[in-house]
């Protein structure tokens, strides 16, 4: 499937919902698809929902571990480290290694490290990002910084909002971890790090580079990491619009799970498609 420009999805065109096909050409294409030899995941609304895991998922994981085959558990959420959502993870039953854990801000690190290498940051967020940045000899100071990072916090402050905001307005370029505007809880939405950009960039007329879902290049990286090819890798997903986007635009086989945010008939009403759509990971498991 060829590359898919943003451009597309912001055409406006109105919304098309078509019924599915079984035998389409669209459906030959994906069947001649090298064998998945890697393997990405999502974390939420994939392996874990609310707090609890997905049936099938700590067994998927145990499958894949297993096997032998290289695979990551992919987040935007750059609020814990890898250590952290491995204990996490493991306390709900999973047995992830730590470096088979790929978050946006490990992503931001990596793009920051490659862009300037030993540059400096002002960051609004936590650990996950903080110790990340600190990991490819960043230097975290609100003078004259490089960057303005701005990742996801449960403590955003408007002091520190402000400080961004001019520190963008006097030259710092401005990045974000990930688009997401909203995050999930227990009590229902919270607002999430696109939103908090959102208001910077109102402020200050500066749109941020948002490195995680859907931007490709956090697929590239997890690619890079476990030294796989777009050609035998499949991205499992729950959201059309970050975790199937980003996988279809780096070339991987995109695979909805509907245990997460998107529906079957709301998938077909995108401009673009899955590879294929299962009803959980569950049913995953018996192809590796």
């Amino acid at each position: 499937m060829g590359h898919l420009s943003h451009a597309v999805l912001r055409a406006g065109r109105p919304p098309s919902v078509r019924p599915t096909e079984p035998d389409t050409p669209w459906e030959e294409t994906m069947q001649d698809r090298k064998p998945v030899e890697s393997w990405l995941t999502d974390m939420d609304g994939v392996l874990v929902h609310e707090g609890q895991p997905v049936p099938g998922a700590p067994e998927f994981i145990n499958r894949l571990r297993s096997s032998g085959k290289p695979f990551l558990v992919l987040t935007n959420n750059s609020i814990y480290t890898p250590r952290d959502l491995q204990a996490r993870l493991t306390r709900m039953g999973f047995e992830v290694p730590e470096h088979a854990i790929w978050t946006a801000a490990l992503a931001t690190a990596q793009f920051l490290a490659d862009q300037r290498p030993g540059g400096t940051a002002y960051v609004i967020g936590e650990a996950g990002l903080t110790t990340a940045l600190h990991a490819v000899g960043y230097v975290l100071t609100d003078f004259a910084p490089d960057y303005v990072v701005l990742g996801e916090t449960r403590t955003y402050s408007f002091e520190a909002i402000t400080k961004a905001v001019r520190l963008i307005n006097d030259g710092a370029r401005f990045i974000c971890t990930n688009p997401d505007v909203t995050g999930p809880s227990v009590e229902g939405a919270l607002p999430a790090a696109g939103s908090v950009a959102a208001m910077i960039s109102k402020a200050t007329g500066v749109e941020p580079y948002f490195v995680g879902k859907p931007n490709p290049m956090m697929m590239r990286s997890a690619l890079n990491t476990i030294n796989a090819h777009s050609e035998t890798t499949a991205m499992i997903g729950d959201r059309m619009d970050t975790d199937i986007l980003c996988g279809l635009e780096a070339g991987l086989e995109t695979i909805l799970v509907l245990t997460g945010i998107s529906t079957r008939v709301e998938a077909e009403r995108y401009p673009y498609r899955p590879s294929r759509i299962v009803d959980s990971i569950l049913d995953l498991i018996d192809e590796i």
